[in-house]
């Protein structure tokens, strides 16, 4: 017998099928427990999210969120003025929060805005610092009232 016809007396070792993937081992190279571990385990660099801290680095996406709500105005219309008010009164902001017809939230007064509404107007009012309709306008002036902005 040869050097060149000896057979090794055991066969072969199969391929260890533990873990599958990555280089070798049981964990496949990733340890054991922890965030890195786990399945789809993407940590994102510290400078990547400093980025998506900047907005204009932040990209499209995030460009286009919602703007903020702009404080409803409050709409007071002449009849309620007629009620509330007699011939020769003047009408302004802290009148109409003194009188309960508007309402001030969280500190702040909201825009006021006058309407005419359906009918006549026949108080003679003196409005100022107010936003006003063009029909309320000529009915407050037709009935000798004026207004300033």
């Amino acid at each position: 017998m040869q050097i060149h016809q000896m057979k090794p007396v055991h066969s072969l070792k199969d391929k260890r099928r533990i873990g599958r993937g990555g280089k070798r081992g049981t964990y496949s190279g990733k340890g054991q427990k922890g965030q890195k571990s786990r399945a789809g385990a993407k940590i994102r660099s510290e400078l990547r999210e400093a980025i998506l801290k900047i907005p204009k680095k932040r990209g499209i996406k995030f460009k286009n969120s919602p703007k903020k709500i702009k404080p409803a105005i409050v709409v007071v219309s002449l009849q309620v003025l007629e009620r509330t008010f007699k011939n020769g009164d003047a009408v302004n902001l802290k009148i109409l929060l003194s009188r309960g017809l508007i309402k001030a939230a969280s500190g702040r007064v909201p825009a006021v805005k006058i309407l005419a509404g359906s009918g006549s107007f026949s108080k003679k009012i003196y409005l100022s610092t107010l936003e006003v309709s063009q029909r309320a306008k000529e009915l407050i002036e037709k009935a000798g009232g004026k207004v300033r902005v």
